[in-house]
């Protein structure tokens, strides 16, 4: 049984496509560009706010990207606005998040969305109390998949990475896992394609939220 577990947060525990896309495309229409869709949204997310946001610039047209700082100051004082918007979790994840608490189970958020909106986006949906620790991206520390935020928050938890499960829906949470050395689940529900988390090299993925605790308990070979 594993001693803690580190989640990845749009796109694992919550649905917030609807949130990032009416950001995004509130930031596009005042800065006078075209809007995105909700499937390039989807594909644009998990690199943090600056790569979203070079993204959406580059598929309106703007491919020198001269209007990216504007665009980003923009884009957070936007996000900061909406960030709850249509935000849900996912089916199951409540229930699984309650009886990995009653294991006993450290419980982690990390995120590379602006640390205020991810510690925000969860005390809305989970309240106070089911998570341990909620970081989101913050200067001075690496974004994912560099491994540096997610060994502090094992290391603040005393956990070694071996004890530490962690789990996302993408190919930057695969590559995070990895380089942290801790076991990694990624999930299908989320952003990503099935086939793009097979190529990602996961040592488990899941289609519920239930295979997450039989993992974290060790009900599943590791």
């Amino acid at each position: 049984m594993y001693k803690a577990c580190i989640f990845d947060l749009d796109g694992t525990l919550t649905s917030t496509l609807d949130s990032l896309t009416l950001s995004v495309n509130k930031t596009m229409k005042a800065i006078g560009m075209p809007p995105i869709t909700s499937e390039q949204c989807r594909m644009f997310v998990g690199n943090g706010s600056k790569v979203l946001i070079e993204k959406a610039l580059k598929a309106g047209g703007d491919l020198k990207l001269e209007k990216f700082e504007q665009a980003l100051e923009t884009y957070l004082r936007i996000f900061d606005e909406n960030c709850t918007y249509h935000v849900v979790p996912y089916s199951g994840v409540p229930e699984m998040l309650k009886k990995l608490k009653e294991d006993g189970m450290k419980l982690a958020v990390l995120s590379n969305k602006p640390d205020r909106q991810a510690v925000h986006v969860v005390s809305s949906v989970f309240g106070e109390g089911i998570f341990d620790r909620v970081q989101g991206q913050k200067d001075g520390v690496p974004r994912k998949p560099d491994p540096t935020a997610a060994l502090m928050i094992a290391d603040s938890f005393g956990v070694s990475p071996s004890e530490t499960l962690y789990i996302g829906d993408s190919d930057v949470d695969a590559a995070t896992g990895k380089a942290a050395e801790m076991s990694t689940i990624l999930v299908t529900w989320g952003f990503r394609e099935r086939d793009i988390l097979e190529k990602a090299g996961a040592g488990h993925i899941v289609d519920s939220a239930s295979e997450i605790v039989r993992i974290a308990e060790g009900q599943e070979e590791r």
